[in-house]
């Protein structure tokens, strides 16, 4: 009996050493899908990536099953744009048992993180699945702190812009560095590897964008801003600051007159919020529609996604051109 116990736990231990175990791979969780194709531009071939936020859902209003809150346990470093995109993590990645491998890609600007008072009790809440802010109480315009409002800071969308990118890819870089065993050589290879894309797809952008220059662009929100900045494209109006709140009736009225009076208007959708709102209002107005997705839903995720991303969007201007628009 002895002799068979040692033969067995000899053949245990021999197994172990001809197959080491796979669960040394790092395990990253990103808030939304664009900063997990930012990830994979930089990351090697031993991280592993997950999601926070699914397909058709909007960060701004999203409330996080306990599976994710467990994925956000286990993982190795979390990338999040900050309180004002993804409120719903607030709370948890600004307690102490997260705020030390979390990492908000937008900074507050004195640079320090969201100190609340009784982080254990409210880590206790979101395990729960208990976050009713978004949707028990509406928000009003002094709730910054949970509500979806840049009106007063700067718009969070910054992954839409390449130059914000380029730093955000940076940032990821430096963290993906300090987890153990990294391979820092390639990750700064990836690194100059993507930036020079990056300018490659950006010069390539500008080139087919020049026939857009002259359409009157409308957005459902600020999400599409920072693209139209650093493109040089005619944004002329957003019909809400606050997804999360339905616009006011003196501000459609703005938006109406704009749309008469606009070249070639094209009202930019998006597929995780209702498009009944532009629909009422270019009732009998001469209005063409594309959409856009800045949570890059059907961009496959892969070292180039990010640069895939950014084509969509353009895509999504040039259907807006009088010959290629949908009324």
């Amino acid at each position: 009996m002895h002799q068979r116990s040692t033969l067995a736990a000899a053949i245990t231990a021999s197994a172990i050493l001809a197959f080491p175990s796979v669960s040394t791979a790092a395990e990253v969780v990103t808030s939304i899908k664009p900063l997990e194709l930012l990830v994979h531009a930089i990351a090697t071939d031993d991280v592993h990536t997950s999601t926070v936020v699914p397909a058709g859902s909007s960060p701004h209003t999203y409330t996080m099953k306990p599976s994710q809150r467990r994925a956000l346990e286990n993982a190795d470093v979390i990338f999040w744009v900050g309180p004002d995109m993804e409120s719903f993590l607030t709370r948890l990645l600004s307690g102490h048992e997260f705020e030390a491998r979390s990492i908000a890609l937008m900074p507050t600007e004195d640079g320090a993180e969201h100190e609340l008072e009784g982080d254990e009790h409210e880590e206790h809440d979101d395990h729960d699945h208990h976050e009713p802010d978004h949707h028990e109480e509406e928000p009003t315009e002094h709730s910054h702190g949970h509500g979806h409002d840049h009106g007063d800071g700067e718009d969070p969308h910054i992954w839409t812009d390449p130059e914000m990118a380029i730093e955000m890819a940076e940032r990821i870089r430096d963290a993906l560095a300090a987890l153990e065993s990294a391979d820092t050589e390639l990750l700064d290879r990836n690194l100059a590897r993507f930036k020079a894309q990056v300018a490659e797809t950006e010069a390539a952008i500008r080139d087919k964008l020049a026939p857009a220059r002259d359409i009157s662009l409308f957005a459902y929100h600020e999400a599409f801003t920072r693209f139209a900045e650093h493109y040089e494209l005619e944004l002329v109006d957003v019909l809400t600051l606050n997804p999360e709140l339905s616009p006011g009736a003196r501000h459609i009225a703005e938006v109406q007159n704009k749309l008469k009076d606009a070249t070639h208007p094209c009202l930019l959708t998006e597929p995780q919020f209702n498009r009944q709102w532009w629909t009422s209002i270019t009732r009998g107005l001469d209005v063409s529609f594309s959409t856009w997705d800045p949570l890059a839903t059907d961009v496959e995720v892969s070292a180039t996604g990010y640069l895939e991303f950014q084509h969509s969007i353009a895509d999504a201007v040039l259907k807006c051109l009088p010959e290629e628009s949908q009324h």
